[in-house]
């Protein structure tokens, strides 16, 4: 469908959310997005994607009827692969399996909220993704001061702000050149940026869970934000031999300078000028390796198979079930 299309005021919607065994509040999420989408004209149907949760979703009281959503179907993934890699299976599965004409990306547990999905429809026009950028949070404070590490991290790494979360809705069209992205696999908005597709933000407040505690700690943050650094692992290379470089050119002008004091003008050189010229001399070779390493290391990965979500994800899925489904036009 074209652009024209995909902006009108009626879309075929798939909402996508990742579940790892936090049924109960998916559940009652499903029935505030259904009171939500009553006021909408979008046909609109729920792809739950079960991401190994040790708890059977058919133990969980899941909507059986809908008054506005056109169906709900569960994604079962046969183990745990994480949030982001259960996004992308979830993506790949509507892109081949699910014609829509936009997908919108959300947690199940509360903190994407039904209102802010309805803003996203509002303001997504079909030409770009739009993705959701938090003015409130509501995480422990330890959580926020490491999550501000992460974006000093990820900016000095990559050179780009951390702005957006998953919180996002993306024509359909988009499906086609994700499946095929191998950044995918590792972290999906990193694969949006990656893919220089245009997107949006806009400020979405963030919302409170609805049931029990958050998964995300440090070391899943960590996690996180590794599998997003690395999907610019070639910048981020490139950007570390500049700095190897150019600490390892500084560290031998500093040692050619307390060698020509030395040697060429015969100054008495302090004791201690021997020993820093030693220290420069380790940083320079230290330097020089860490260039080295990190350009082999972008030149071997030119050459590695890769993982491609659209040929090798259906190794990942054990099945689907549609749970609610609806043949009203």
């Amino acid at each position: 469908m074209d652009d024209a299309a995909l902006s009108a005021s009626s879309l075929r919607l798939v909402i996508l959310i990742p579940v790892r065994d936090d049924w109960t509040p998916a559940a009652e999420l499903l029935r505030r997005l259904d009171r939500a989408m009553a006021s909408t004209p979008h046909a609109a149907q729920v792809l739950l994607v079960d991401d190994g949760s040790m708890q059977d979703y058919r133990t969980a009281d899941l909507p059986s009827h809908f008054a506005a959503l056109r169906g709900l179907r569960i994604l079962r993934l046969r183990r745990n692969l994480g949030h982001q890699r259960a996004i992308a299976a979830g993506l790949t599965h509507i892109e081949g399996a699910m014609p829509c004409d936009a997908v919108l990306v959300m947690d199940g547990d509360g903190e994407d909220t039904p209102e802010g999905a309805l803003q996203l429809l509002r303001e997504f026009t079909g030409k770009a993704a739009l993705f959701a950028r938090r003015t409130r949070r509501t995480e422990s404070l330890s959580f926020r001061l490491s999550y501000r590490a992460y974006k000093a991290l990820y900016r000095g790494l990559t050179g780009m702000r951390v702005q957006v979360g998953n919180f996002s809705i993306l024509p359909a069209s988009y499906l086609r050149t994700l499946a095929t992205m191998p950044e995918m696999w590792n972290h999906y908005v990193a694969a949006v940026k990656r893919s220089r597709l245009p997107f949006a933000v806009t400020p979405i407040p963030r919302g409170r869970r609805i049931a029990g505690q958050s998964k995300m700690n440090f070391l899943a943050l960590m996690v996180h934000g590794l599998s997003s650094i690395a999907v610019f692992g070639d910048v981020v290379g490139a950007r570390m031999i500049v700095v190897s470089l150019t600490a390892a050119l500084l560290a031998s002008g500093c040692l050619c300078a307390a060698a020509a004091l030395r040697f060429l003008a015969h100054w008495a050189v302090p004791g201690w000028i021997g020993w820093t010229a030693a220290a420069l001399l380790m940083v320079f070779l230290q330097c020089a390796a860490v260039a080295a390493a990190f350009t082999l290391t972008i030149l071997s990965q030119r050459s590695h198979q890769v993982f491609l979500p659209q040929r090798d994800c259906a190794a990942m899925i054990e099945g689907f079930e549609d749970i609610v489904r609806c043949d009203r036009p």
